[in-house]
């Protein structure tokens, strides 16, 4: 399994894969992957502009004709993420894959359109909302769909408190970027329980990239306006960084290998930050099922988000209840 690459994932035409953040970095080097393997690819990019850009490139840089569908779909903006997904609704039958892979890391605080803290409402809250949204499209899909979640080794440093999960109170940006991708985690194997209960032929399964040279710490740097901390990303790239197109093989492996609901993939090379896929185990934290059953409820009333199944279905207790109405 470690030395699994992409030339093993099977042919996927008369696939549709949704990937968010497919401009650059992980998402641009998941979409090339999906693409090649004769997927269409839907491209959710907060900038319409850089997503055609990146579409190019792949197009020039890959064999036939990538079937590329670039949409606007802004993580930090509910409006956006009800735009994007009543686009696809009207346009497509099904999706079999949904990535939610964008993200942002270590930020100074600023809120999201919505006014949720930007780490957690782009990371966790946006893909809360997608998800729902397109969970009718999921269940549409010929098989089992997947919903494959882009954790971060940083889940181990994030601590959920839910008397401030907004950081109004205080705010540290890496403790802040920890909880997001823990929350991230949450998700993922709450959906994962609560489908299997209700019998829905949805599969969650999280990743995380290891350390991936990407522009995601450049960004950080950027946001920082820290010559310091760029400096020290690059010098971290460079040392520890592996390449993109090998950073992303937990979450194509996730998405396309026979994994179990619920799997975390991630690197199985030096501590977890190098090297070819393989199933491990996130931090005990990640597994605290009332901690996802309470984090699950604030983001059903933050987003106004309900997914196909009661509030309390598929419970963390594993018990099944009736199935409610569709996402709103």
């Amino acid at each position: 399994m470690t030395e699994w690459t992409p030339a093993e994932m099977p042919p996927l035409d008369d696939t549709t894969v949704v990937v968010t953040g497919a401009n650059s970095g992980l998402g641009f080097e998941g979409t090339r992957a999906f693409a090649q393997k004769g997927a269409t690819v839907v491209m959710a990019c907060r900038s319409v502009e850089r997503g055609e850009r990146a579409a190019t490139e792949i197009r020039e840089s890959s064999p036939g004709d990538p079937n590329l569908d670039v949409r606007e779909c802004d993580l930090a903006s509910l409006d956006s993420i009800e735009a994007f997904a009543d686009g696809l609704d009207d346009e497509y039958d099904a999706v079999d894959v949904l990535c939610n892979n964008a993200g942002v890391m270590a930020i100074p605080r600023r809120e999201t359109a919505d006014g949720f803290e930007t780490q957690l409402g782009v990371n966790h809250l946006g893909h809360f909302a997608l998800t729902g949204r397109l969970f009718d499209l999921l269940t549409a899909a010929d098989g089992e769909a997947r919903v494959v979640t882009q954790s971060s080794g940083a889940h181990e440093q994030g601590e959920m408190d839910f008397a401030d999960l907004n950081w109004e109170e205080s705010y540290g940006k890496w403790a802040a970027y920890g909880r997001s991708k823990l929350a991230n985690l949450l998700f993922a194997y709450e959906l994962h329980r609560r489908v299997d209960a209700a019998g829905l032929g949805v599969r969650s399964v999280a990743c995380h990239p290891g350390y991936a040279d990407t522009d995601l710490q450049m960004r950080t740097a950027r946001e920082n306006d820290s010559l310091l901390l760029t400096v020290g990303m690059r010098l971290a790239n460079g040392l520890l960084g592996q390449d993109p197109a090998v950073g992303v093989e937990p979450m194509l492996y996730a998405a396309t290998a026979d994994v179990d609901g619920g799997a975390y993939v991630e690197p199985g090379g030096f501590l977890s930050m190098r090297g070819h896929p393989t199933v491990g185990r996130s931090n005990d934290a990640s597994y605290d099922r009332p901690d996802a059953r309470r984090l699950w409820e604030f983001s059903v009333e933050a987003t106004g988000v309900r997914y196909p199944f009661a509030d309390g279905n598929a419970g963390s207790d594993g018990s099944s209840q009736t199935v409610g109405p569709d996402a709103r």
